[in-house]
């Protein structure tokens, strides 16, 4: 996801992911909404959310691989894994 480089997730599954964040910590999901969709810097999110662009980039950073694991860990098991 960084540096808007998209691999392909299938958006259904990134949705469901982003919404069991929201309830766990809803600036970070924020954050990537508008990170990732909206393609904002994080000076802009910060300005957005009332938070400093330090604090954007640390909610992106830990979002970005809280996500990573949780959309890992709902792929099925591939046959060309071992």
């Amino acid at each position: 996801m960084e540096g808007r480089a998209r691999t392909d997730v299938d958006l259904v599954d990134l949705d469901r992911a982003l919404n069991e964040l929201s309830g766990l910590d809803p600036e970070q999901a924020r954050v990537v909404e508008l990170r990732y969709f909206g393609g904002l810097t994080f000076e802009e999110i910060a300005e957005t959310l009332g938070i400093s662009a330090s604090s954007a980039k640390r909610g992106w950073t830990s979002a970005r691989l809280w996500l990573l694991r949780r959309l890992r860990a709902g792929q099925p098991a591939r046959a060309d894994r071992t």
